[in-house]
Parts: structure tokens; sequence; C-alpha cells
């Protein structure tokens, strides 16, 4: 059983988590604009792992007798300067979130609740993939730089990426 603080925690982290999937929808949405759509596609997927990542919590919630309250969410932002500020941003933004994980897991072991101590052992090993994968994707476009065919080969890269749904995942 949850506590009521750890209930509401989790509660927080879920709407976190669907804010996650909002602004990667939202930064999908700027870079089609700019003729960017594999670019898009990267983030169409990011969005579908967050919302996984939403659900995991989600269905641990209410497996350790607790309730969701899903909150609503905030807008996120609709522009930027360049695909390179995007993705400038998905690296703050994931650095961000391995915070709110990091303090879920210092409240589970305030409270010593094991079991979210364990379930959450996904949730950082995970965002350490989420850092890096952001980091060297910021670190790819100022590589190629935002003109010419380096951003081209990049954009037909990124159109392949696919979203693959976590093994341990129950939804």
């Amino acid at each position: 059983m949850l506590s009521k603080k750890m209930e509401t925690a989790l509660n927080k982290q879920i709407n976190a988590e669907l804010y996650s999937a909002y602004l990667y929808l939202s930064m999908a949405s700027y870079v089609e604009s700019i003729g960017l759509d594999g670019f898009g596609n990267w983030f169409k997927v990011q969005a579908q792992e967050e919302s996984s990542h939403a659900m995991k919590f989600y269905s641990y919630v209410n497996e350790r007798g607790g309730r969701v309250k899903l909150a609503a969410i905030d807008a996120p932002p609709t522009s930027w300067k360049s695909a390179l500020a995007t993705f400038e941003e998905t690296y703050k933004h994931e650095q961000k979130v391995t915070g709110l994980i990091n303090k879920l897991v210092d409240l589970a072991r305030k409270e010593s609740d094991h079991a979210t101590d364990n379930m959450l052992r996904w949730f950082v090993a995970e965002q350490v993939e989420e850092e890096a994968t952001a980091d060297s994707m910021r670190q790819k476009v100022k590589l190629v730089g935002e003109k010419g065919n380096g951003i081209y080969m990049l954009d037909r890269e990124l159109a392949s990426r696919v979203f693959t749904p976590p093994a341990s995942s129950k939804e």
C-alpha cells in the first residue's frame, strides 16, 4: 500500500511525464514546420516514450492500492529559435526529469517504501539513457550545422526511429 505522500508524489510524476509528451509533440510540430520531418519523427517517438512512462507510473499506483488523480497539463512552448534549440531544451528537460525521479527515490527511501524504490530503479537507469540520447542529438546537430547536406542526412536518419515499448511495461 502506498502512503498518501508517495501517492501524491507519483501522481505529480504522471503529470510531469504527460507534460514531457506534450513538450515533445510541440517540438515535433515546430521542426516539421521548418521542413525537418525526420526530426519531427524523432520527437513524436520521444512523446510516445514519455506517454509509456506515464502509464508505467499509472499502473504502479493502481497496483499498489493507490488512486491516480489526473491534473491539468501545462501548455508547452510552441516555437524555438532553431532545431538545435529544441535539442538544447530537450537535454535540459531530461536533466530536470532526472531530478524529479531522484526526489521520488529519496522519498521512497525516507518512507522505507522498498517496493517503490525498486520500481524507480528502472526510471533511474532510463534517465541515464534519456540524458545521453538528448546530449548526443544536441552534439550531432551542432556538428553538422543547421544548413546543407549534413542536416539533410541527419533528418533522413531520424526518420527511421521507431517506438519500442519497454519489455517490462504492463501497458
